[in-house]
C-alpha cells in the first residue's frame, strides 16, 4: 500500500515537472536584445534573404551625418510570409521602403521589423494571412 502512493507520488511529480518544463521547450527566442523605443527609418534594400529558419533582409539608411550606413533585420519564417503573400521578389536591391520596428539595445544596426511600408503606400503583410 505504501508502495504504491509512493508510486503515485512519484507520477505527479513527474507529470507535473513534464508539463512545467515543457513549456519551456516550446519557447524559441526572446527579443531582450530590442529597445521597448519605436523608431521608423526610410531604407533601400541591398538584399532579401528568403531562407530559413528567418528571412533576412539588408538595407542602407542615411545616417545622422548625412553618411550612409548598412542595417540588417530579421523576419519570419519564409513559409509564413508566403503564407501572407511574400515571394524571394517581393523586395528587390534599389526599392525604397519605410521600416518601422525596435532598434537594437547595443547601438547595433539591426532593427525588429513590426511594419514595413512600401513607396507606393502599401503597407506589407509581416505574419501569414489564413483564411
Amino acid at each position: 500500500m505504501v508502495f504504491m502512493r509512493i508510486k503515485v507520488l512519484f507520477l505527479i511529480i513527474i507529470s507535473f515537472a513534464a508539463l512545467t518544463l515543457g513549456k519551456f521547450s516550446m519557447a524559441h527566442h526572446g527579443f531582450a536584445a530590442y529597445s521597448n523605443e519605436r523608431i521608423t527609418v526610410q531604407a533601400v534594400i541591398t538584399e532579401l534573404r528568403f531562407i530559413n529558419p528567418h528571412v533576412q533582409l539588408y538595407f542602407t539608411i542615411e545616417g545622422d551625418a548625412g553618411q550612409s550606413e548598412s542595417w540588417q533585420a530579421e523576419l519570419t519564417a519564409p513559409n509564413k510570409l508566403a503564407r501572407g503573400g511574400w515571394t524571394k521578389n517581393t523586395l528587390k536591391p534599389g526599392d525604397q521602403i519605410q521600416i518601422s520596428g525596435e532598434a537594437a539595445r547595443n547601438d547595433g544596426r539591426s532593427i525588429r521589423i513590426r511594419e514595413i511600408i512600401l513607396s507606393s503606400g502599401e503597407s506589407l503583410p509581416l505574419r501569414e494571412i489564413l483564411d
